[in-house]
């Protein structure tokens, strides 16, 4: 078997640290897609409430009254 030469050798090494750092960017990116799509729950969640609230509020302003 042929020895594979340093150039080769580097390539190999060049090749697998940009797979890692590929594979890394893409977990990352889909963990913001996951993270954006929770705060947009969060968020519809928060003004259901809000909106909870506000008529809580006017009910009982009308039984004070």
């Amino acid at each position: 078997m042929a020895k594979k030469s340093k150039l080769t050798q580097v390539a190999v090494k060049i090749g697998a640290a940009m797979g890692r750092a590929d594979r890394k960017a893409h977990q990352i990116a889909r963990a913001g897609v996951l993270a954006k799509k929770e705060l947009a729950d969060i968020s519809k969640q928060v003004d259901a409430l809000k909106r909870q609230l506000q008529k809580t509020t006017k009910r009982l302003r009308r039984a004070l009254a």
